[in-house]
């Protein structure tokens, strides 16, 4: 059963294979502590970033119907960023990379719609709707950041993965769950942080798709902009983290230039950055990402390009020089000479041209592989692909012709041609030939016994990338993760302060009381005497209102609960700076 979600015309084109990972967003089930988080960490933002961020994150906040007193609902944001060309669905906590990026690619804004917990109300390294909405959602708002932000996808969705990339996903995927997941046993969280510490210490060669995160990481999730000396905020993981977009601003956090560099500082996402990269403006971050671009199999191709993706062991495409695609699972590829002289893949195949299925030649018709010469003919200096008709009738490649094509590295293929496909401009992308032998030397490729063969055609491989050519080619709507988000627990305690915070919020906003304000704060104090939020937004109400007596209570209170919770007196004066210019008991 498909999960209902609010749409739109740019949702509306996602591929299958992306709006798998789009679940509903329960609004409902966002509790009364939750927000309050919400209020707490945007309140505190708005007064700080105010300070710190680029100027577009303030504009942005308005421009995305970014609420500092509610969580976001996804329609009302869809609605609003609809107008900056942009819109959101809700996921599932962290997605595959290459998925998150093609996202992007569609102007699709994705949001952890789940929200941390008021014991990691500073920082948590699961995404969630705080760091997705009020981070990555109002820098947008800004043209040149939000191309920035497409291309991106664009580009980082073809970046080539190695076999490990998955298995980091999945251990970051983890243990940010178990971090964030109520009364998880240390010893679990241990094991989950040692696997991801482990995986990251033995990545080997960093594949494409490490190094474009890394760009992603410094740039997008935690960049600054302006100048080393005084850097603004815009990186989404630094406007979500209270915390850290403190820390970020002191010395002890070294910043660096923003280059190409930036694409070999490996990150460690459960620990504060120990440096930033600060770029001079949005445009250079487009100019660093088309020099990455440059260095990827997506525009290299060739030998290296083939053989990144053997060695991902994942669905990729090849483009040859007459524009014919490739995509399957590649398997081996025969070199001579530094060069690729023919490639194999392995089991379903389709062959493409720009990015749209040829008739014909589709997974079913290759269901067990596919094999084809790339190059030249031996001994002619003139490709086939550049061949006039009179210069294909002089080397017999005609229909109905039997014929021997000898290809540099020794590849021959011999055979009956049936026919030829060719391109838009003219050339020959395709040869079918029957009664056909493939061989490589003394090993044969291919024989007459197998069928039809059909060789693409194309001098040199001049492009490599993840995932297919044409997304409608292949079922990929097969994502089943290995872990899922875990909801807090419930418990009357729970149920009860919950209440206890809804009451407060219906008295802030005007609506009636269950109970009186000085009563809520009893229960609090004698059933919960170490939650410290709900006392913080009292004494907000009792200021308003002039209550100086109640006022006075919840400052005592709250003073004992900083005696016993050393960890969280600076979240508890940093509530009360937000409305109490002098805090005074």
């Amino acid at each position: 059963m498909e999960a209902h979600f609010e749409s739109n015309p740019l949702i509306d084109r996602l591929p299958k294979h992306l709006k798998q990972f789009i679940k509903p967003q329960d609004y409902d089930d966002y509790t009364p502590i939750n927000q309050a988080v919400w209020r707490y960490v945007m309140r505190k933002n708005v007064d700080y970033l105010s300070k710190v961020a680029h100027e577009s994150y303030l504009e942005g906040l308005k421009k995305t119907g970014l609420e500092v007193d509610n969580i976001p609902n996804m329609y009302g944001m869809n609605r609003i960023l609809k107008e900056i060309g942009w819109a959101a669905v809700a996921v599932d906590g962290f997605i595959p990379p290459n998925a998150f990026m093609e996202f992007q690619a569609y102007n699709v804004l994705v949001i952890a719609s789940d929200i941390r917990q008021l014991e990691h109300i500073e920082y948590t390294p699961a995404p969630d709707i705080i760091h997705e909405g009020a981070g990555h959602a109002p820098i947008i708002a800004n043209p040149e950041y939000a191309e920035y932000l497409r291309r991106f996808g664009e580009i980082g969705c073809k970046a080539i993965s190695s076999s490990r990339d998955y298995d980091l996903y999945e251990a970051i995927r983890l243990l940010s769950i178990l971090k964030e997941a109520e009364g998880t046993p240390e010893e679990e969280i241990k094991k989950a942080e040692d696997q991801v510490e482990f995986l990251q210490n033995n990545m080997g060669e960093l594949s494409e798709m490490s190094r474009i995160r890394n760009l992603h990481w410094w740039t997008v999730e935690y960049g600054l902009i302006g100048t080393v000396d005084n850097p603004k905020i815009y990186g989404a993981g630094l406007l979500s983290s209270i915390g850290e977009s403190a820390w970020c601003m002191t010395d002890n956090v070294k910043k660096i230039p923003y280059d190409i560099s930036a694409a070999d500082q490996s990150f460690d996402i459960t620990k504060p950055q120990p440096q930033l990269y600060v770029t001079p403006d949005f445009a250079h971050l487009s100019l660093v990402l088309e020099e990455f671009a440059n260095t990827m199999a997506l525009r290299t191709g060739g030998l290296s390009g083939i053989q990144k993706l053997i060695n991902s062991k994942a669905l990729g495409t090849i483009e040859l020089s007459t524009g014919i695609q490739i995509s399957g699972l590649f398997t081996n590829v025969i070199e001579h000479e530094g060069k690729p002289v023919y490639v194999q893949t392995t089991g379903k195949t389709a062959l493409s041209y720009r990015e749209k299925e040829l008739v014909g030649h589709g997974t079913q018709y290759h269901a067990e592989g596919f094999g084809s010469p790339v190059g030249k003919l031996k001994g002619i200096n003139l490709a086939i692909e550049d061949m006039s008709p009179r210069d294909l009738r002089a080397y017999d490649i005609y229909e109905a012709e039997k014929v021997t094509l000898e290809f540099e590295g020794n590849i021959i293929v011999t055979g009956e041609i049936i026919t030829g496909s060719r391109n838009l401009q003219g050339e020959i992308i395709i040869i079918s030939f029957k009664n056909c032998t493939v061989t490589h030397n003394n090993t044969i490729l291919f024989q007459p016994e197998w069928g039809i063969y059909d060789m693409a055609v194309g001098k040199k491989i001049i492009s490599a990338f993840s995932g297919p050519a044409d997304v409608n080619s292949f079922d990929m709507v097969n994502h089943v993760p290995s872990s899922h988000t875990i909801k807090a627990k419930k418990s009357p305690e729970r149920e009860e302060l919950e209440g206890l915070y809804l009451n407060i919020r219906n008295i802030r906003e005007g609506k009636p009381a269950v109970i009186a304000i000085d009563k809520t704060f009893d229960i609090l104090k004698e059933k919960h005497p170490n939650d410290w939020l709900l006392s913080v937004e009292i004494a907000e109400l009792c200021d308003k209102t002039g209550n100086t007596a109640l006022l006075h209570d919840v400052l005592v209170h709250l003073e004992k609960v900083k005696q016993n919770r050393a960890e969280i007196t600076h979240l508890i004066s940093g509530g009360l700076e937000l409305f109490l210019e002098k805090v005074s008991l």
